[in-house]
């Protein structure tokens, strides 16, 4: 259990970081990627060649003698929502981080490119169950507040795996309007295809698969205990037999097929990021190709 001074130290560190990266980096990209809901009018100015001649306001034309052309803008003020799986799971990481780590990385890399931009952030926390609720809000101290529960959230001792159907469904039931809605797990969870089809045709969805390498290899290193994360259950593992190790990497890359092919079908966006990779490439790509 980390200590309010160890907790508040981390939020320091990861606000320096990923701020600096959304303001230098994400911010104009994130922008671009996520349109506001339309075009709302501004203001009127003085016509200058170029200027498209079907914005012309007429009635302020004529009171003045020379043409004016009408100003719209963005009407820009998004939602943006973080469902954060903090289910046991989470924990593991043998690279340079845990895949909890990179998820409060990336977390807070959205955050501060949605407040840049003057967007709401809220989060749901959950794993089979949902742990905690925060609404969407603006501001550096509440966005501080989500990094800080991304860093030190644990599930509830009562918490046994990761719900992914439930935590989509508590979206759509809690948030009526549409929200840009980024899914951060390592989806190791009971089915929820039809909930993501529900939600991806009600919210913006993007789903962000965090993984180590150890998710897919098992390593030669002979007869080891191991432990289910979420259940507890321990048991032997002859890890030097390469028949076990094919079924570990078979079972791994089934769940991402089941992944790929849900997100795929709902016409929601999946992406892939391992602990071991930079995250930075990964969301640049993304924004850009959108």
């Amino acid at each position: 259990m980390l200590t309010t001074s160890e907790i508040l130290k981390r939020v320091r560190r990861i606000e320096i970081k990923t701020r600096g990266l959304s303001n230098h980096i994400f911010a104009g990209e994130y922008h671009s990627a996520f349109k506001g809901r339309g075009m709302s009018f501004s203001e009127v100015r003085e016509y200058t060649p170029g200027d498209d001649v079907k914005a012309i306001d007429w009635n302020v034309t004529a009171r003045f003698s020379h043409p004016f052309v009408k100003v719209f803008e963005e009407e820009r003020e998004l939602t943006v929502m973080l469902l954060v799986d903090v289910s046991s799971s989470s924990l593991f990481g043998t690279q340079q981080r845990s895949k909890r780590e990179l998820i409060t990385e990336i977390g807070a890399v959205i955050s501060f490119s949605a407040a840049t931009n003057n967007d709401k952030v809220g989060a749901i926390f959950f794993s089979d169950k949902i742990e905690k609720f925060i609404p969407p809000k603006k501001g550096r101290s509440h966005i501080l507040r989500i990094i800080r529960e991304l860093i030190a959230l644990e599930p509830a001792a009562s918490s046994k795996g990761t719900d992914i159907q439930m935590a989509l469904d508590y979206l759509n039931n809690i948030l009526k309007k549409r929200t840009i809605a980024f899914l951060l797990s390592d989806f190791v969870s009971k089915p929820y295809e039809a909930s993501l089809q529900l939600s991806a045709r009600k919210h913006d969805l993007v789903g962000i698969h965090v993984y180590d390498k150890y998710d897919r290899e098992l390593p030669p290193a002979g007869l080891v205990q191991v432990m289910d994360a979420e259940s507890g259950q321990m048991a032997w593992v002859d890890t030097d037999d390469k028949i076990v190790r094919n079924k570990y990497t078979e079972s791994f890359e089934e769940h991402k097929k089941y992944c790929i092919h849900s997100f795929r079908k709902s016409g929601a966006s999946l992406l892939k990021v391992r602990t071991d990779e930079d995250y930075v490439k990964v969301l640049q790509g993304f924004f850009k190709g959108r």
